[in-house]
Formats: C-alpha cells, sequence, structure tokens
C-alpha cells in the first residue's frame, strides 16, 4: 500500500473514533478555562504579591496556566490513536494490510501530530488572547519580546506531549498500562523531582519541565536553569525522539 494511502486510512481511523476527538476538544476547552481562571485570580492577587513575585510575574505564562490540566487530554490523545487498535485487536488486520511497521506506524503519528498542533497552536493562541484579557492592566501584548515565540511554543508543547505519549503507548501496546505510566510520571513524579531540593537539577531534565521553559517570557528571579527556551524545547524533543525510535524498534522487532 502506497504511503498516501496509509496516510489516508490512519486519518479515517482517527477521525472516525469518538473518544480521540473528545480528548482533543477537551484539552482545549480545560486549557482555556483554567487559564482565563488563573489570569483572572492573578490580576486580583497582583497588588498584594511580594516584590519578587512582581519582578517574576509573567503574564503570558499565566495564561498557560491550564496547559497542566490540558496536556492530561493530550496524554489520552496520544495513548488512544495507538492503543486503540491493540485494544480492539484491529492491529492485526492494520499489519496484514501495511507490512511495512515503519510506513504503518509513521503515517499514524504523522496524522496524529498534525491534528494535535493544529488544536494545540489554536489553543494556545486562544488561551493567551483571553488570558491576557482577564489579566487587565497587567496583560502582555503578542508584539512583546518573546511573547510569539511562547505562544507557539505552547502549541508545540502540547504537541509534543502527545506524540510522546504515541511513543510509549507503541512500546507498551495496552492503554491502561500506558496511563498507569504516564500519567503519574508526569503529575506526581515529575512534580516531586522538580520541587524537591536534592532531585531540582534531575528534575529540570525531564520533558515537561524543560518543555515549560519555551512558554515562559520573563525569568523567574531565582531562577538558575543552564538551559533557554529553545534548549529546554530541544531536550523535550530529545525525549520525544527516543519513545518514538523505541516504540519503531519494539514493533519491527515482536508480534503484533
Amino acid at each position: 500500500m502506497a504511503a498516501t494511502q496509509v496516510v489516508r486510512s490512519e486519518w479515517t481511523k482517527i477521525r472516525s473514533v469518538a473518544s480521540t476527538v473528545w480528548t482533543l476538544s477537551l484539552a482545549a476547552v480545560v486549557t482555556i478555562a483554567l487559564g482565563m481562571l488563573i489570569s483572572l485570580l492573578s490580576k486580583n492577587e497582583f497588588d498584594t504579591m511580594s516584590r519578587q513575585d512582581r519582578l517574576s510575574f509573567d503574564p503570558t505564562f499565566i495564561s498557560f496556566a491550564g496547559m497542566s490540566l490540558g496536556q492530561l487530554a493530550m496524554i489520552v490523545f496520544g495513548v488512544l490513536v495507538v492503543s486503540n487498535e491493540y485494544s480492539t485487536g484491529m492491529i492485526r488486520t492494520s499489519l496484514a494490510a501495511v507490512p511495512q511497521r515503519g510506513t504503518f506506524l509513521f503515517s499514524k503519528i504523522a496524522v496524529a501530530t498534525g491534528l494535535a498542533f493544529v488544536v494545540a497552536l489554536a489553543t494556545s493562541f486562544v488561551a493567551f488572547f483571553l488570558g491576557q484579557a482577564m489579566l487587565g492592566s497587567h496583560r502582555a501584548s503578542i508584539g512583546d519580546p518573546g511573547v510569539l515565540r511562547a505562544v507557539i511554543g505552547g502549541g508545540l508543547y502540547m504537541t509534543l506531549i502527545a506524540v510522546f505519549s504515541m511513543g510509549v503507548a507503541t512500546m507498551l501496546r495496552s492503554p491502561m498500562l500506558s496511563l498507569g505510566i504516564l500519567m503519574p510520571f508526569f503529575f506526581l513524579i515529575s512534580a516531586i523531582l522538580g520541587n524537591v531540593d536534592a532531585t531540582k537539577k534531575i528534575g529540570r531534565y525531564l520533558p515537561d519541565q524543560a518543555g515549560n521553559k519555551i512558554m515562559q517570557v520573563v525569568t523567574p528571579v531565582d531562577d538558575d536553569t543552564p538551559y533557554g527556551p529553545w534548549g529546554g524545547l530541544g531536550i523535550m524533543v530529545l525525549w520525544v525522539v527516543v519513545a518514538v525510535a523505541g516504540g519503531y524498534a519494539l514493533l519491527k522487532k515482536r508480534d503484533a
């Protein structure tokens, strides 16, 4: 089967599964709504902030506060895109139709990544503009230095979270096992490693903490991270490449 036919087939599969469409919609709604709420609360608290907190005040980054929950839906989307076929047994039919496993996997990932990026980028821009509207006089403008990079970076960050999840799901095959590892990894392990002094230097190299830097415009006063926004995104991309490469290696090696 030609690569274009495989891509078309994967697009039909993703579009026809209601759960994948719902998870992307949920990622957008949660990110935007929570970002607006946190922006409004931040505006109301600004006058009572300490001098150091005001110096570190980053209106752009605050409007992306909802991504901490929005990425949860992106993880679910990434896992479902891959593991739906394993849980339904469709994988045997798919691999019989497309024996070239690389073509099969990368077509699936390409289609899902494209869809995730469109939704994530639109979500990032809407979250920014509505978040800034909530911040009132403390808002940033899209033309300010570093802001456009941060907004586009927000879309890239959410997309990469989804692709990383696809790689992990390809390795593990089971949706429950994949979510059972990814959820604690991002919402528990990463948070603990990033907030405990002894492990902070390790935590900053995890994909979510490194990738988060691309959305920062104002560097916090006490931040001693040894890389900048693009360096952080680069670290996140390396994690994604390793996850996808691991998924591909295992898919080639084992039976469906």
